[in-house]
């Protein structure tokens, strides 16, 4: 058959997209919604992670101070200076408890939950795909039909095109589910993220408190027995310090 500019398939030359363009950008408003909040979710998780090896770096270190002043000659033969330092590295070995219980708490309470959330977007991204491909597939299906529309009426294109219909139709209906299901289902996992991260807050500013109320009595218990249960200022502590300085710099070896 000699090709004839002004026939039908000419006017088809240019492939109808099967979804329009503002059906089309509402779905990728969306799709951006949800991978902005991948993003937070990983971010959060990552920095809560930190979060807990920064606990156990602040935890190890000051427990490493009391440490090693009981090993120097200072403590050897100053025997008062000793009793002090045992008391602090008393306090920092309670101090390293209260930490772990903290550090197991925010495990438990944030970064598991955070670790699960993160969990569902491979299963997100697999819908997107499939809706992706159900498109391409509508898409095809459309521009065979249109295909076969604009030839001749034979029998067997006839035959064709009727198929090509069904199989237009399965694949519209294939790609109508696929992309009603990510339309409601997307907004309602971003509405619900609230209600799943709330939790995991509040248990984060419960255990810094507990943390802290334990800090608090500790190092309050161990400022009464270093102090004898005399009350300084401030300005009391750093008098002593100045006073100290003052004669470390009237010695000798430090003279000018």
């Amino acid at each position: 058959m000699s090709w004839n500019p002004f026939s039908r398939s000419s006017s088809s030359s240019l492939k109808k997209p099967v979804i329009s363009k503002p059906a089309q950008r509402e779905f990728e408003k969306e799709l951006k919604k949800l991978d902005d909040l991948e993003e937070l979710t990983r971010r959060l998780y990552k920095d809560a992670k930190k979060l807990t090896e920064a606990n156990n770096v602040l935890s190890k270190s000051e427990r490493k101070l009391s440490q090693e002043l009981l090993s120097t000659q200072l403590c050897q033969s100053e025997d008062t200076f000793k009793n002090i330092i045992d008391e602090w590295d008393a306090a920092m070995v309670k101090m390293d408890l209260h930490m772990t219980d903290r550090n197991v708490y925010l495990h438990r309470t944030v970064l598991e939950p955070l670790k699960k959330f993160v969990s569902i977007f491979p299963y997100a991204q697999v819908a997107v795909k499939k809706r992706e491909q159900s498109l391409q597939e509508f898409q095809k299906c459309q521009d065979k039909m249109s295909k076969y529309q604009d030839r001749d009426r034979t029998g067997p294109n006839a035959v064709k095109l009727e198929m090509s219909k069904k199989a237009l139709q399965a694949a519209q209906a294939e790609f109508t589910h696929q992309n009603t299901a990510l339309m409601e289902d997307i907004p309602k996992m971003i509405d619900n993220r609230t209600d799943y991260f709330q939790p995991s807050l509040e248990a984060e500013i419960k255990s810094q408190v507990q943390y802290t109320t334990e800090a608090v009595k500790v190092y309050g218990e161990l400022s009464n027995l270093m102090n004898g249960h005399r009350e300084h200022s401030k300005h009391d502590y750093a008098s002593q310090i100045q006073h100290a300085l003052t004669e470390l710099k009237a010695l000798s070896i430090i003279a000018d």
